[in-house]
C-alpha cells in the first residue's frame, strides 16, 4: 500500500466492494524457500470471508497442512501519468492506480465444500453476462465433473485486515488533476484507462 494517507481514504466497504467486483487477484503466502504466488478468481462472501480454489498441485495448496497467513492483492484500473499534463512546473512522471490488499488466514477446506464453492464462483460471473442463460455445473457430466474436482481443492481466506490505495492525483490542485485525467482519456497507457480517468475526475483532495 502507498504510504501517503491521502491515497488511503477509502472505507473498508468500498475496498471490499472493489475486490468483490474485480473477482481476480494474486494470492501470496510465505513458502519454505520464499514467497509463493498464484493468480486466482475468488468470491468475497462477506466482510470476513473469501472463497477460492487452487489446483491440488499448486505449491500454495501443498503448504496448507494448517492455516497460514496470506495476502490477496487485487488491482484494477491504472495509467502512466505524464508530468506535461498537469500544466504545472517541476513535476515528475508517476503512475495512478487502484489496489486493495486483503490479509488473513488461509486454510484448506474439506473436499465436500468444493462443489458449492464452484457453483457460487461461476454464478457470480455468469450473472454479469445476462441475458445469456446462466451456465451451471450440472451441464457437465458427473464423470467429467468428478475428474475435474479431484484436481482442485477448496480454500477459505478469513480476512483480518483490508487496505486500499486509490492513487488518483489527490495530491495535486483540482485543475491539475482534471487536466491529467483528460490526458489519460486521450493518451492513457495502462489498464482500463477510461475508468482511471473517470475516477481521477471524481477524486477530491482531502487533508490527511
Amino acid at each position: 500500500m502507498h504510504p501517503n494517507p491521502i491515497y488511503r481514504q477509502a472505507a473498508t466497504d468500498q475496498n471490499l466492494s472493489f475486490a468483490a467486483d474485480r473477482g481476480f487477484g494474486v494470492l501470496s503466502v510465505n513458502g519454505p524457500e520464499g514467497p509463493l504466488a498464484a493468480h486466482i478468481p475468488f468470491v468475497v462472501k462477506d466482510a470476513q470471508t473469501v472463497e477460492l480454489h487452487l489446483v491440488r498441485s499448486n505449491p500454495i495448496a501443498r503448504t496448507l497442512g494448517s492455516p497460514q497467513p496470506a495476502l490477496l492483492a487485487v488491482t484494477g484500473a491504472d495509467s502512466y501519468i505524464s508530468p506535461d499534463w498537469y500544466g504545472l512546473d517541476d513535476q515528475v512522471p508517476t503512475w495512478n492506480y487502484i489496489a486493495v490488499h486483503l490479509r488473513g488466514m488461509l486454510e484448506l477446506l474439506p473436499q465436500d465444500a468444493l462443489r458449492p464453492m464452484l457453483d457460487d464462483l461461476s454464478d457470480a460471473f455468469e450473472q454479469r453476462l445476462l441475458p445469456k442463460p446462466i451456465w451451471k455445473t450440472d451441464k457437465v457430466s458427473a464423470e467429467t465433473m468428478d475428474r475435474f474436482m479431484r484436481m482442485i481443492v477448496p480454500l477459505r481466506l478469513t480476512i483480518t485486515s483490508v487496505d486500499g490505495t486509490w492513487k488518483l492525483g489527490q495530491n495535486k490542485p483540482d485543475h491539475a488533476r482534471h487536466a491529467a485525467a483528460d490526458g489519460v482519456e486521450a493518451h492513457g497507457i495502462g489498464s482500463d484507462t477510461a475508468r482511471i480517468a473517470a475516477l481521477m475526475h471524481a477524486a477530491t483532495a482531502k487533508e490527511a
